[in-house]
C-alpha cells in the first residue's frame, strides 16, 4: 500500500486495530472474534479506496477471500 501512495493510511489503520494483537504479534482471540476483527479491516480498506478512487468497490470481496 506504500507503493500506492496510501502510506498516509497506516497511522490511523494502527490506531483503529489497537488491541488485536499481543506483544507476541499473535492475534488476540481472547479480546476479539476474528470475524468481527475481519470486517473491521474491510471497513476500513473500503474507506481508503473511497478517498483514493471514488469507490468502495475495490474492497469487496476482502472478507470473504480471508474467511475462506
Amino acid at each position: 500500500m506504500g507503493r500506492l501512495g496510501w502510506g498516509g493510511y497506516f497511522g490511523g489503520l494502527a490506531a483503529q486495530l489497537d488491541g488485536a494483537f499481543g506483544a507476541d504479534g499473535a492475534f488476540a482471540h481472547d479480546r476479539l472474534r476474528f470475524v468481527d476483527f475481519v470486517d473491521d479491516v474491510e471497513e476500513l480498506l473500503e474507506e481508503v479506496a473511497r478517498r483514493e478512487r471514488g469507490d468502495e468497490e475495490a474492497a469487496d470481496g476482502f472478507e470473504e477471500y480471508v474467511l475462506r
